[in-house]
């Protein structure tokens, strides 16, 4: 992958729906050429999908929170990280270090369906204990993270 692929990379993250014409304006090359590299750069598994973004208060799922899931000694995190796919309250699941074996982040309509959920968690198996903190207010998520194609094309190299 080159600084040509990043950079088509970064134009996709910020607008999934370009066509091929738009994105080689983008970067400088033909819409042939940009079709071909994000050909490439799907069949090597880089671009693993597209997906439009929704207002999750819009759809009605107006409570977000972030829970962590502390395991048992004895929990299978496979096992635990399959049961956690199961839920469709659980939007994304992070395995990570520290006191907690997993984070999640829920998205449900009100306080009594987060409650629901929280017992649904506590009930797999691997599952000792969570930690729940409630989202406020969302500043931003999902944001493209461009700092590497951007730091290649203005020439700042580490």
């Amino acid at each position: 992958m080159d600084i040509v692929d990043r950079r088509i990379i970064a134009a996709l993250r910020e607008n999934g729906r370009a066509t091929y014409a738009e994105l080689g304006r983008q970067i400088g090359l033909s819409a042939s050429a940009v079709h071909e590299r994000v050909g490439k750069l799907e069949a090597t598994g880089v671009i693993t999908g597209y997906h439009a973004v929704v207002n999750p208060s819009s759809v009605g799922l107006g409570v977000t929170a972030l829970i962590g899931i502390h395991s048992t000694d004895v929990a299978d995190d496979e096992d635990v990280a399959a049961a956690l796919a199961q839920l469709p309250e659980v939007e994304s699941c992070y395995r990570v270090a520290g006191d907690e074996s997993f984070v999640v982040k829920v998205r449900v309509a009100t306080v009594d369906d987060l409650e629901h959920t929280l017992g649904g968690l506590r009930r797999i198996g691997g599952v000792a204990r969570t930690r729940t903190t409630l989202v406020l207010s969302t500043r931003f998520e999902g944001r493209p993270n461009t700092s590497e194609a951007d730091a290649e094309v203005n020439g700042d190299d580490e």
